[in-house]
């Protein structure tokens, strides 16, 4: 071996096994991994980065992990003068060869532990001369290690994923289950193969809506992984500031696409767009480059599932599911217009439209309900609008019900604060308009996401202004309370200043668990202290309906 190829080797060499020793130090004393991981390093890059003046006064680079394409975290190291001995040729011929053979040879060894390496392993090398550069990768793969974990796979799906609740895996398998699902080295990328195993487990997490946010978060991640990483880059060439625009190739050919591959991007494309609509409209139009029709149906129609439009005597609709997206045009502005687009609305979900729609609205009405912590959107003013109609009423909470779906949230504004359920326009406004809809305000309440929708909190401080404080609302009252979240504040105009009041929110909060009573009662006097010093200031007989909502409370 030429004697600037052996020192340039060994330099690195003795970089990579002292980065090595510390991480396997490191990993050895990790405790619950993933058995769905078969290991953890997977990368090595060797780079000599030319010096700012010449070429021959820079540094090698050593990352054992892949950087960020925003990011430089190097392990950097002096070179000798041996460097400026070096040629594309011996690099070429003698150091990349007995670089990969050295890996090779560790790769396939347990000296830093089982767990130390993944199954597969990429060693990336560069070398940038004064007006060129090398590069160079090589990618090893332990057969035995893959086969070991395909095993462990399938028997991870059939013991945790397609068995029986209440089995489930644990949390922390959910992202490396996710990253195998489009791993084409263990599963095949189709949607027969997919689509069931991420429903099962989608369906078996129903009741636990935490665990099942992170499984949505983890698949979702997957799937962009896979497209940016995978397909989108074998036709698109990447360009922006930060990478995220994707311009065709030139030399991209329509009928190069692979069928599979583009049926397996369309559905990524819509299992995203449920959390992210933008990248969901992005990578459609991106499949539309490539030649696919399907794609096109899609941003123009939709699956196909339902009659894409509508023409009555007062409305005209459009709809599209896979954007979720309901487009309706008023065309006489009145009662009987707003009744015949909601039965539209209501035939559509009942046939398994997405509930979680977005509305596109044409109108010359633009109402809102006297609630202001609702977005001012196009979905808000439709029902606010068909509110005005007092004959309507029925009809809208015909919609509520059938609309009314737990851990759902609609799709007319970006996620946030201001997302609701869907039905929510519908019910508040029916609550706030009539006591007939005080039981469809309390099943709301009951199914709402009290711990990722804020907008209930500020309800009954408008319901009250529409209704009063009255002993015979007190469970309604006390059912829009219990649906603030855990940092609810005081309602400020709900006050307990007569004996019927206070009786009548004992008898609702009776059988009430200690942490709903704790907050209804901080919620109406501010604390459980403010209750006792509102207690001894009281008179009789509300004085005595104030000192056993304490005792209810334990004080």
């Amino acid at each position: 071996m030429n004697f600037a190829v052996e020192a340039f080797l060994n330099e690195v060499w003795q970089e990579v096994t002292t980065i090595y020793a510390k991480e396997s130090k490191r990993i050895n004393e990790l405790k619950n991994r993933s058995r769905l991981q078969a290991g953890i390093n997977d990368y090595l890059r060797v780079a000599w980065r030319k010096g700012k003046f010449t070429w021959a006064n820079g540094r090698i680079h050593i990352d054992v992990h892949e950087p960020f394409s925003w990011s430089d975290s190097s392990y950097e190291v002096e070179a000798g003068t041996y460097i400026t001995e070096l040629t594309n040729e011996l690099l070429i011929e003698e150091f990349f060869p007995a670089l990969c053979e050295r890996v090779d040879r560790l790769f396939r060894s347990e000296e830093l532990g089982a767990s130390f390496f993944d199954y597969k392993f990429e060693v990336v090398f560069e070398f940038e001369w004064e007006q060129s550069k090398l590069s160079f990768n090589h990618q090893f793969i332990n057969e035995p290690k893959l086969s070991q974990l395909k095993q462990i796979l399938e028997q991870f799906v059939h013991t945790k994923v397609l068995s029986d609740p209440p089995v489930l895996p644990g949390e922390k398998e959910f992202f490396f289950f996710a990253n195998h699902l489009v791993n084409p080295d263990l599963m095949k990328q189709e949607v027969k193969e997919v689509e069931p195993l991420i429903q099962r487990l989608s369906d078996k997490l129903k009741t636990n809506q935490e665990r099942k946010n992170a499984w949505i978060s983890q698949y979702t991640a997957a799937f962009k992984h896979w497209a940016q990483d995978y397909f989108l880059p074998r036709h698109f060439n990447q360009t922006g500031f930060y990478g995220n625009e994707w311009v065709l190739k030139e030399d991209a050919i329509h009928s190069s696409v692979d069928a599979g591959e583009m049926d397996f991007f369309l559905y990524t494309a819509v299992q995203i767009g449920f959390t992210e609509p933008n990248t969901r409209l992005k990578y459609l139009e991106l499949a539309v480059q490539l030649g696919s029709k399907r794609a096109a149906d899609y941003l123009k129609i939709g699956s196909g599932k339902f009659a894409n439009t509508y023409r009555g005597e007062r409305v005209e609709a459009r709809n599209n599911d896979v954007l979720q997206m309901i487009d309706i045009r008023i065309l006489s502005e009145e009662e009987a217009a707003y009744g015949e687009a909601i039965d539209y609305i209501i035939d559509l979900l009942r046939q398994g439209f997405p509930k979680g729609y977005n509305l596109k609205l044409k109108s010359s009405q633009k109402h809102v309900l006297p609630f202001k912590m609702l977005a001012k959107s196009k979905l808000h003013q439709f029902f606010a609008n068909a509110l005005n109609c007092r004959a309507l009423f029925p009809k809208i909470a015909e919609y509520a019900d059938t609309a009314m779906e737990e851990f759902a949230w609609y799709s007319d504004v970006e996620p946030g604060e201001k997302s609701v359920m869907p039905g929510t326009y519908a019910v508040l406004g029916l609550g706030l308009y009539s006591e007939d809809y005080f039981p469809l305000v309390c099943r709301y309440m009951d199914l709402v996401d009290t711990e990722h929708q804020m907008v209930q909190d500020g309800y009954a401080q408008a319901f009250i202004e529409a209704h009063g404080v009255k002993a015979e609302h007190m469970p309604v009252i006390v059912s829009i309370l219990l649906a603030g979240n855990d940092e609810g504040r005081q309602v400020k105009n709900l006050t307990i200043d007569r004996p019927e009041l206070a009786e009548a929110l004992i008898e609702t909060l009776k059988g009430k668990e200690i942490h709903e009573l704790e907050m209804v009662l901080c919620r109406v006097f501010g604390s459980v202290k403010k209750l006792e010093g509102a207690a001894r200031k009281a008179e009789s007989p509300l004085k005595e309906g104030l000192e056993q909502l304490l005792a209810l409370n334990g004080g």
